[in-house]
Parts: structure tokens; C-alpha cells; sequence
């Protein structure tokens, strides 16, 4: 049994990350914004996080520029994803979002010198196939896609950035790494509201508000600590495909919920990003490869 909990916390902590919409998509409609709503809830999980930040900080301290990108890349992706999801198609964004191939692989290649193989290129193909399918195909060049498009895009790009920090850095504990993505996201969601990009709620319910803490402690902590745990105790390759499950949870929780469809183009281009998905999931296995470190 103890060989399978890996699998078994990382499938749990994938339906939790595909079904994260929900509670995002309800505290939205009880009268707390996108932007708000990520300042609260990364701000408790940053709180929650900075008293094993402060112990560990003889560890990371000389990791002071690597620890800086992570807080602004991973709370960068964390803030984006979580805003598309709130505000956009729930499918959409998500295979959007499952962009991350691309990213990986371009970002491996200039940060890290990895060599890339003709299977990462033809994941990478795939990859941009797909997305020039989900966004409408030659039809693109006559509008240009969507501001939560390009949000979901981006959240998938600083998601494959902040994963080649996390790898670069492996002397740093997870636990502070966790801690400085949490407090990048609430600081640059508190950037934006101090900026005016939208109004910090104020005729909001106590149950609202005890709904928020909520997801914050008893689902999104949970989700992150139990996918960081699992993947440090299993093979790099066999994780990669597990969290597929986080896509195909959202798409089939969407559908059967809120009735959201794509067209069979779009489908098609969901399928060509879910294959670059394993291509590289199965190509990482042999990555258990020294990494370049950044300091």
C-alpha cells in the first residue's frame, strides 16, 4: 500500500485541481471579484506558509534571485490560471492552459542547455497544432483570440517557468518555494487592486468570506501539498501523466455541469495538446539528468 500512496495522493490532488473551479466560479457570483478573491486566498495560503519560510530562510537565503522569479513566475501563473478560470470557459482555458510543451521545452532549452529530440519536437508540433485548432485555426489571422485567451496562455508559460526555477533549484526546500510562489501571487494581486484594475468588495456576507478560508485551507493547500509531495516520491514521467487527470476531470466536470461544448475542430485541437502532454510525460523519464543550477 505504502508503494501506491503516491499515485493515490497525486490522482486525489489532480480531480482537486480539476474541479478547483467550482468553488471559484460560486465564491464569483456571491459578489467577490477575480482579482479579490485570488488577493484573499493566496494571502492566507502565504500566511499559513511564512512561518516554515522564516525557518528555512538560512537554507534559501542564498537562493535570493531564484527565490525573487519564482515569486514572480509562480505567482504570475497562479494569478493568471486562476483569474481564466474564474472569468472564461472552464474547457477552454484549461486546454489553453495544457500549452505547456511548448513552454517547457523552449524554456529547457535556453535556461537549462537541455538537448531536444525529435519526440520533443514533435510534442511541440503537436502542441501548437492543437492551440491554433482550439483558437479558431486560419480564422485567427482575421480576429485576434480573446483577452482570457491570451491570460490562459500566459498562465501555462509562467507555469513551465516557474517548473524549470523549481528544478534549478533543488537545494531549496519545497516547502519555502511553495511559500514565496504563495506571497508572489498575493503580492501581485495586491499591486493590481492598489492600481484600480478592479474594487476590493465590501457588502460581502460572513458565509461568503467563511467559504473563501475555506477553499483556501481545506482545498487549495491540500491540492498543492499533496501534488508536491507525490511527485518528489515517484517518476518524473509517470506523474507527468497522472496530472493529465486535471484536464480531464475539468472538461468532463464542465460538460455534465454547466453544459460548456467546444466545436469537433476545437476537440481536435484538445486531443493534439492531451498526446504533446504524454509525449512529454514519457520523454521525461529520462530526464533524471543533473540540471543547470540558478542561484
Amino acid at each position: 500500500m505504502r508503494e501506491h500512496l503516491p499515485v493515490i495522493v497525486l490522482l486525489g490532488a489532480s480531480v482537486l485541481w480539476g474541479l478547483s473551479w467550482l468553488p471559484l466560479k460560486s465564491i464569483n457570483t456571491m459578489g467577490i471579484d477575480g482579482i479579490s478573491l485570488i488577493f484573499v486566498v493566496y494571502g492566507i495560503l502565504a500566511l499559513t506558509l511564512s512561518p516554515l519560510l522564516l525557518k528555512q530562510f538560512i537554507i534559501w537565503k542564498e537562493h535570493k534571485k531564484v527565490m525573487l522569479l519564482i515569486a514572480i513566475f509562480g505567482g504570475g501563473a497562479n494569478l493568471a490560471f486562476t483569474y481564466a478560470l474564474i472569468n472564461g470557459e472552464v474547457i477552454r482555458v484549461m486546454v489553453l492552459f495544457y500549452l505547456l510543451p511548448v513552454w517547457g521545452v523552449a524554456g529547457g532549452r535556453i535556461f537549462l542547455k537541455e538537448d531536444i529530440d525529435r519526440w520533443r519536437y514533435m510534442g511541440v508540433f503537436l502542441a501548437i497544432s492543437g492551440a491554433f485548432l482550439i483558437l479558431g485555426g486560419f480564422e485567427v489571422l482575421n480576429a485576434p483570440p480573446s483577452w482570457i485567451d491570451l491570460i490562459a496562455l500566459a498562465s501555462g508559460f509562467f507555469f513551465a517557468m516557474n517548473n524549470i526555477l523549481f528544478r534549478a533549484s533543488q537545494s531549496v526546500p519545497v516547502a519555502a518555494k511553495l511559500g514565496v510562489m504563495f506571497l508572489g501571487c498575493f503580492s501581485l494581486a495586491g499591486i493590481l487592486l492598489m492600481g484600480g484594475v478592479e474594487q476590493f468588495p465590501q457588502d460581502v456576507n460572513g458565509n461568503t468570506w467563511l467559504m473563501l478560508v475555506s477553499y483556501a485551507l481545506l482545498w487549495l493547500l491540500v491540492a498543492n501539498i499533496g501534488s508536491q509531495w507525490s511527485v518528489t516520491h515517484m517518476e518524473a514521467g509517470r506523474s507527468s501523466i497522472i496530472i493529465i487527470l486535471e484536464l480531464i476531470t475539468a472538461v468532463v466536470s464542465a460538460t455534465l455541469i454547466t453544459g460548456e461544448t467546444m466545436f469537433p475542430i476545437e476537440y481536435m485541437g484538445g486531443a493534439l495538446i492531451v498526446a504533446a502532454a504524454f509525449i512529454e510525460a514519457i520523454r521525461t523519464k529520462d530526464d533524471d539528468i543533473p540540471v543547470t543550477t540558478i542561484e
